[in-house]
């Protein structure tokens, strides 16, 4: 079992930026990649960004390149996501994720508002 526990949400204005950070523990050396979905009211969840824990390459989706740095301390068993130049439409609950081969774990997100 793995279990993440995210932090680092918050309010922002717009333009502004925030850190979110995940940690992992329990069964971590199982994992080989960890990433970033966010789940907007009345929307599906999406993918935001993912970074493989070995060799480092990271994934994102279009409406995140450039403004958006997933990075990661595999001694910390951490995941970070810089995101730079906010939006109000970027404004969801992000959640943390994590896979190792045959199961996918969630964190419990936290709270990203970004004001106009």
């Amino acid at each position: 079992q793995v279990q993440l526990v995210e932090s680092g949400g918050g309010l922002v204005q717009a333009g502004g930026s925030l850190r979110l950070s995940c940690a992992a523990s329990g069964r971590t050396f199982s994992i080989y990649k960890m990433g970033w979905y966010r789940q907007a009211p009345g929307k599906e969840r999406e993918f935001v960004a993912t970074i493989n824990r070995s060799g480092g390459s990271t994934y994102y989706a279009d409406f995140v390149k450039g403004r958006f740095t997933i990075s990661s301390d595999n001694a910390k068993n951490t995941v970070y996501l810089q995101m730079n130049s906010l939006k109000p439409e970027d404004t969801a609950t992000y959640y943390c994720n994590a896979n190792e081969y045959g199961a996918t774990y969630w964190g419990q997100g936290t709270q990203v508002t970004v004001s106009s």
